[in-house]
């Protein structure tokens, strides 16, 4: 007689018949190669509320000793993988806590402390588990890894935007009419000198010629040739894409518009290419927040001082164009918010914006970041530096001196590793912000940086340069900052700073050199501080009154209150404080509350009007202090102030009513003042995308409008290089770091980021952590191809990026991310784990969880991205479970009920045999 079981094993299936003892003995013994895991369905799971509370009790997320193996002779590799899954699933527990309806805050950061707690426990616990049979990686298992962080290449290539649509035998608008200005090339003389030559151009000379890209090109190079330089301009042509659009909630796909054409300059290494033209106004830079989708853009606006030729129409692809404005850009992905704008003494624009994403080639660390972004006067973006905050980092602030130095000040969470022993904030207020303020010069390399902060929350709204080089902070802080006293609630300080170097080789040391606390007993601050000589003045919102300070500056600026006026109440926000001509002059938005700073020009119209106040130097009342209203019938905000040759720049949104909702339009306006006569000489309003235009800073440059602007030229001389340094070119900082250690086990070396280093001097460093396991090179990506030397091809501009992989035969390394304070890998955009081979003979199976350190919890975002990484990282620990013994897995893909079909057949097969036999 044929066993039923037999049959049935050469079709993969299990009978519902009963099996003789020998054969259920066999097949259990061989079910029984690999204990149950916790995901069996056979096994009933913890209770998710009960994991919740196990790790908010303070309960270990990983324990071997509680894993249980229903197997005697299985490896102890089944106990680590179980004890990981176990938790990973509380972890996920918590995930799903945190975003269930209803969660106080007190109960989510509660939550979040756990998570972040069990993610470090884990990590720690992954690097030290010896696996016997495979290898488990809190990060990746890769063959080839690569730094998404970039270093750019020197280019003496520059792509402007977009000046033409269509096609290249169509006269070009933007050169029509009176076009002027002058190329300047400038080539090094000897060693350490270099001649400036200005080749003019005038597309009149062209005569009849009609102006094609083409034809001006032809002309514009043939005069560079002609003056014996190689510097050329071409056509970049930029290809039409068909764009999807929602329309009643629906995609509808737009068919791709014309092409688009820019100018490329080509240049070459010896030779500096600039631009300059006869004819000049000044300009004013807005940013403004525009759409729905909260994308950020750069408006740049001609003002009517000056004899440049006004603006008659929008550039290619604008939208929403209003008389006298130059250009629109939109601002990098990644821009949260934008609170500050200056210009420097080379026309450049200086923007300092929240990150919560950095660029492609510059990612950020934490959760927000801090970058201080130049444009140069054409609207292209030429240097991002990133502050390099471990957690949270915002900007509030920004000044320039007339060397070019930039100071940048705000608040900061977390490590931000201005010393050794800056971790942050620890215990219960390790979330709670302090002030910084960061120098740079002014090729935007960071020279100093100090943090000071109070117990309680503090932080930076304003900086000023004095005239001696030193520094000054102004801001508000719960609790007393360094060197003060706190009077009560939030109290306004100002604090100052001096840098210098010790010795020749010591480097720049910075150091705070005075601070001043002061309020009320009620709720008080900074909101705005400028220094004018020996004096220095701030202007703020203390205990619901509008207060301007006025303090003296001694021969080490070391301030001295002199004078306070206290304008009276306000109900709004005070937005910049100036001195011109002698008289301080103070902005802001309110209504009508009791406000008042001698005669006024302009009475306040209803609502909420702008505000500008002319008062006296010494701040006692004058006759001829001045208070100017301006606004419609609605709500008018000052969101930026700048005072400049004595006249008052305003922007803000424009004339909403009190009572509409958060969506409902919004308008944009600038606005020029006279603040002695209340006379409005520039006034300007516009709408934007998706009518929302809510305008963000401002900022005024000199003789920064010309023809070049309708050109998409800059004036001045294009940057050609940027720092190599790891520290400029992304947001990593001195002493982060990063750990690689033996792929089988052994000692992690650490790799520390120095002050100078390099992607070729880092690259030397991982190869020799690594004990020479792993290659690293420094590997080229695009950039223009600029000829052939030989067999070589060179070319320019692009980005280096370092590659990492294991060295021929070696087995490779791990890499293991730093302290959550100084994690270098981050920075890097290099994941954790290991490199090398992970699959083929006589190769131990490699893998990855693919957990950062840096998942949070806090918001439906943050939660939803936790939960899946988490998710993912379960599946692959259930992954490792089946490698351990593939033909048990197997064998177990192949068992299940067989269906009636083939239960019938075998039957029939057993009675043919049976009869068959006799």
């Amino acid at each position: 007689m044929i066993n039923n079981s037999y049959l049935l094993g050469l079709f993969g299936g299990t009978a519902p018949l009963a099996l003789d003892t020998t054969t259920a003995a066999t097949l259990r013994q061989a079910a029984r190669q690999q204990p149950t895991p916790p995901w069996s369905t056979s096994i009933e799971p913890p209770k998710q509320d009960a994991l919740v509370r196990a790790a908010l009790g303070g309960r270990k997320f990983i324990n071997e000793g509680a894993a249980q193996l229903d197997v005697k002779s299985a490896s102890a590799d089944y106990r680590k993988l179980f004890a990981l899954y176990q938790g990973l699933d509380t972890l996920n527990a918590l995930v799903n806590r945190s975003a269930t309806k209803g969660v106080s805050s007190l109960e989510l950061a509660q939550l979040s402390k756990r998570f972040s707690s069990g993610l470090t426990e884990i990590g720690s616990w992954l690097s030290s588990a010896d696996f016997d049979a495979i290898r488990m990686v809190q990060g990746t298992s890769k063959m080839t890894s690569k730094t998404t962080a970039a270093v750019p290449r020197d280019s003496a290539r520059s792509i402007t935007g977009p000046i033409h649509e269509g096609s290249v035998d169509t006269p070009v608008a933007a050169f029509q009419g009176d076009t002027r200005f002058s190329i300047t090339i400038k080539v090094p003389v000897g060693v350490d000198s270099s001649q400036t030559t200005a080749v003019p151009i005038d597309l009149a000379d062209m005569g009849a010629t009609p102006r094609t890209l083409d034809n001006v090109l032809s002309h514009i190079n043939g005069k560079l040739e002609t003056a014996g330089f190689q510097t050329r301009l071409g056509r970049e042509q930029i290809k039409a894409e068909a764009r999807t659009i929602q329309v009643n909630g629906k995609p509808v796909t737009l068919p791709a518009g014309p092409d688009q054409w820019a100018l490329a300059i080509r240049g070459t290494s010896t030779e500096t290419v600039g631009f300059t033209a006869p004819e000049t106004s000044d300009a004013v830079y807005i940013v403004q927040a525009s759409g729905t989708t909260g994308g950020a853009q750069l408006l740049k606006f001609q003002s009517d001082v000056g004899t440049a030729a006004p603006p008659t129409g929008g550039g290619v692809g604008e939208t929403q164009w209003v008389d006298g404005r130059l250009s629109q850009d939109a601002l990098p992905d990644g821009v949260e918010n934008v609170r500050a704008s200056a210009v420097g003494p080379d026309g450049s624009l200086w923007i300092v914006a929240n990150l919560t994403a950095g660029p492609d080639t510059q990612p950020i660390k934490g959760v927000q970041d801090v970058a201080l972004m130049k444009y140069d006067s054409a609207g292209r973006l030429v240097t991002t530096r990133t502050l390099g905050a471990a957690s949270t980092a915002s900007g509030y602030a920004i000044a320039i001196d007339a060397n070019g130095d930039v100071a940048v000040a705000g608040s900061v969470t977390g490590a931000l590793n201005t010393s050794t022993t800056d971790a942050g904030k620890t215990g219960e207020v390790a979330d709670v912000a302090d002030s910084f303020v960061t120098v740079f010069d002014k090729d935007a390399q960071e020279i100093w940086t100090q943090r000071r902060g109070a117990r309680a929350a503090d932080e930076a709204t304003s900086v000023s340069f004095g005239a001696d080089g030193t520094v000054y902070i102004g801001g508000r802080a719960k609790s007393a900052v360094p060197g003060g006293a706190a009077v009560g609630g939030w109290d306004g300080y100002v604090q100052a700073f001096k840098a210098g170097e010790p010795y020749p080789t010591a480097g720049i040391v910075s150091k705070a050199t005075a601070t001043s606390q002061f309020g009320t007993g009620g709720d008080d601050g900074v909101d705005a501080m400028t220094v004018d000589g020996a004096n220095l003045y701030t202007a703020g919102v203390e205990n619901g009154h509008a207060v301007v300070r006025h303090f003296t500056l001694d021969a080490e600026g070391v301030p001295t209150l002199a004078s306070t006026r206290d304008l009276g109440t306000i109900s709004g926000e005070i937005g910049g404080v100036s001195v011109s001509g002698g008289q301080v002059i103070v902005t802001g938005a309110s209504r009508d509350s009791g406000l008042a700073a001698g005669t006024v020009t302009t009475a306040h119209s209803g609502a909420k009007d702008v505000f500008v106040a002319t008062l006296a130097g010494d701040l006692a009342a004058s006759p001829a202090d001045r208070m100017t209203w301006y606004g419609g019938a609605g709500d008018d905000g000052a969101a930026d102030v700048k005072v400049h040759d004595g006249k008052v720049w305003i922007t803000g949104i424009a004339d909403r009513d009190p009572a509409a909702d958060e969506e409902d339009p919004t308008r944009g306006y600038l606005a020029r003042l006279d603040p002695l006569t209340g006379a409005v000489e520039y006034e300007r309003t516009w709408s934007g995308d998706g009518e929302m235009a809510a305008p963000l800073t401002l900022a005024v440059a000199s003789g920064g409008a010309s023809v070049l602007d309708r050109l998409g030229l800059p004036n001045g001389e294009i940057d050609q290089s940027d720092s190599k340094r790891l520290v400029d070119a992304t947001s990593l900082r001195v002493g982060d770091r990063f750990y690689v250690s033996p792929a089988d086990g052994g000692r992690s070396v650490s790799v520390t980021i120095a002050a100078k280093d390099t992607l070729a001097t880092l690259a030397r460093k991982i190869e020799i952590a690594s004990n020479g396991k792993l290659k690293v090179t420094v590997a080229s990506e695009g950039g223009s191809v600029t000829g052939k030397d030989g067999e070589i091809t060179t070319t320019t501009g692009g980005f280096q990026r370092l590659s990492i992989m294991a060295r021929d035969g070696k087995a490779g390394a791990v890499l293991t991310a730093g302290e959550t304070d100084r994690d270098a890998l981050a920075g890097l955009g290099l994941s954790s784990g290991y490199i090398g081979a992970s699959t083929g003979d006589d190769i131990r199976k490699t893998f990855g969880l693919d957990l950062p350190g840096s998942l949070r919890l806090g918001d439906a975002a943050l939660a939803k991205t936790a939960g899946e990484r988490i998710q993912a990282a379960m599946k692959a620990v259930r992954d490792a479970y089946r490698s351990l013994d593939p033909a048990t897995s197997a064998s177990a893909a192949a068992n299940g009920p067989v269906p009636a079909y083939l239960t019938n057949q075998l039957a029939n097969y057993q009675a043919a045999l049976a009869r068959l036999g006799g």
